[in-house]
């Protein structure tokens, strides 16, 4: 006899999820792209920094004070921080004092030229570092000079005659001039931005009541523009502290050894490498940027007087008079002397063949770029790969960065923001302590990714997409919201939205946004000189052994090679964003009435 068997009663719907889970449920699927994307990039900076804390007191799997105390009773280390207080806070100083007088000059005075005096203080952002301070050794060198030896051959028509000098780049003031030039234009940059959106009607009143030009300036003017010069001096402590090219072609020879020099050895030069030391000592390199943080702060609560609210109104540019063509003269001269001297050595040295003073004028040929560059296989290789991982390398960190930036516009949540300035972090920590960071994370196991391309591209996109963040900001904030929410409305999916119509919109302010990233890529030296080897050269890593070999012609040849890269894709950008604004007939937003 068979039982019937009672239906199973029906299972009740599960309740509506609420909260997070709920959010992220009803998201698009191009928003929770955005969300793993942003995690993604937030993690690539997060992790290489806790790993570097970590380092300091776990060490093969227990817990230890070795780092530290190695690292405080570290031979020279008194000296190495000294050195590097003197060179980052000497450079600072310096490139305050003269971005803030270019950016008064220009934004201020009827010294002005337009789009001349705007972008020409920022051109040594396009000549890579390491070709900068290759450039400035075969300029200043004492002996072999080129500007010495002209100074001397000038000098001898008069009868004053001398054997060297009468400069030395190897030289305290040589390297604080070097590292000054590629820091104005940080200050150049926000103190020109913090000047532009000031009324000029309190500068006007003080120069009424009688004060001088260069009182006012003093007095009220860099007073006004204090959380603007501020934001300039940590950019400043922030590139000096963790740059490694400057200091070890310009330093190094005199003896000036500083804290980013020291911690690439024990990682690269040293065998077996002191990872131990090295990460103590780049705990030191987050002091001087933390510091600097202080000081910035203490600008911001030292300046809330100099607050301006109320209606904006114009600018009055102050009258130079007969000072005008003077001041003109300065920032050319002071632009020509900063970038174009060092490439024009660059150019003649590797055209001439080898270094040497005496120029034979006639013989300049191409056959030593040739041969040093293109018939040498591994610069070839080297040249390959930092040309492969500046175009991959930009454009995976420029769309990323767009589609992190189109999400944190729509969604101005705690998460958003926080994604957005985990991102951003990476420009207030020094690019040393992040390479070292993702050279212990990813380098040994699980990942074993050391001296493969994978790991430079992962160094890459974690220094520099704060860079490709902002660039991705403006992009996004030229993009009206019209022409997405009709695409919207008529029943577009967020991706063909952002396939259709953001990204077309978007694209110039992204491909200029993918140039300075290539730029930065390809000319990088302080990620390659810890991340990159014999097995995965670039160009850096190539022209830092041809320095170390004394291979100056080389090197020469190299950096005008990096030089050209750089100048013929800052012009095709250049050409293609005015084409482009040309043909969509707008100059800020687009979608407007």
């Amino acid at each position: 006899m068979s039982t019937a068997t009672a239906p199973a009663p029906p299972t009740p719907p599960l309740p509506p999820a609420r909260g997070p889970l709920r959010r992220l449920r009803d998201r698009s699927s191009f928003e929770k792209a955005g969300l793993i994307i942003g995690g993604v990039l937030v993690a690539l900076v997060m992790v290489p920094l806790l790993r570097v804390a970590v380092g300091l007191f776990w060490v093969d799997g227990a817990f230890t004070a070795s780092p530290i105390t190695r690292t405080l009773s570290y031979p020279g280390l008194g000296e190495l921080l000294l050195n590097t207080v003197i060179v980052v806070v000497g450079s600072s100083l310096a490139a305050w004092v003269i971005g803030a007088l270019l950016a008064w000059l220009n934004e201020r005075t009827n010294a002005r030229m337009g789009l001349l005096t705007d972008s020409l203080p920022l051109l040594p952002f396009l000549l890579p570092p390491v070709a900068g301070a290759v450039g400035w050794v075969m300029l200043l060198s004492p002996n072999a000079g080129l500007l010495n030896s002209w100074i001397r051959d000038a000098v001898g028509l008069v009868g004053i005659e001398m054997e060297s000098g009468p400069f030395d780049i190897h030289s305290w003031y040589g390297v604080i001039m070097v590292f000054a030039f590629y820091a104005v234009p940080f200050v150049f940059m926000t103190t020109s931005a913090g000047l532009r959106n000031l009324d000029s009607s309190l500068e006007e009143a003080s120069r009424l009541s009688g004060a001088s030009v260069w009182r006012t300036m003093r007095k009220v003017t860099l007073p006004m523009v204090a959380p603007s010069l501020g934001a300039g001096l940590l950019l400043c402590v922030w590139f000096g502290a963790g740059m490694f090219s400057l200091p070890a072609i310009v330093g190094a020879p005199a003896g000036i050894d500083v804290l980013s020099v020291e911690i690439v050895r024990l990682l690269t030069f040293t065998y077996p490498p002191d990872t131990e030391v090295a990460v103590g000592l780049s705990m030191f390199v987050v002091g001087f940027v933390g510091i600097a943080y202080m000081i910035q702060a203490w600008i911001l609560r030292r300046g809330h007087h100099a607050t301006v609210g109320g209606k904006g109104g114009s600018t009055r540019r102050i009258d130079l008079g007969a000072w005008k063509w003077p001041m003109r003269a300065l920032v050319l001269g002071y632009v020509f002397f900063s970038t174009i001297l060092p490439v024009i050595a660059l150019v003649l040295v590797s055209l001439n063949g080898y270094w040497t003073p005496n120029i034979a004028w006639g013989d300049l040929d191409l056959d030593s770029l040739r041969r040093t560059v293109f018939d040498d296989p591994l610069t070839q290789q080297a040249l390959a790969n930092s040309l492969g991982l500046g175009v991959v390398g930009g454009i995976i960190g420029i769309l990323s960065a767009a589609v992190v930036a189109l999400y944190v516009a729509r969604h101005r949540t705690v998460l958003a923001r926080s994604m957005d300035a985990g991102i951003k972090l990476p420009a207030a920590v020094s690019n040393m302590v992040i390479a070292v960071g993702i050279l212990l994370v990813f380098g040994g196991a699980p990942f074993m990714l050391s001296g493969t391309l994978v790991i430079l591209l992962i160094g890459y996109l974690a220094l520099y997409m704060p860079q490709a963040s902002i660039a991705a900001d403006a992009a996004v904030s030229g993009v009206g919201e019209e022409l997405p929410e009709a695409a919207a409305v008529s029943g577009a999916s967020p991706l063909r939205v952002f396939r259709t119509v953001h990204l077309p919109l978007m694209l110039p302010g992204l491909v200029a946004g993918w140039a300075m990233l290539f730029i930065r890529m390809v000319g990088d030296l302080t990620a390659s000189a810890i991340l990159a080897g014999t097995s995965n050269s670039v160009v850096g890593f190539r022209i830092l052994e041809r320095f170390e070999n004394g291979s100056f012609a080389d090197l020469a040849a190299l950096s005008t090679v990096l030089v050209l890269v750089t100048a013929v894709v800052l012009v095709a950008v250049l050409s293609y964003t005015r084409f482009a604004a040309r043909r969509t007939g707008t100059r800020a937003r687009v979608g407007g009435v």
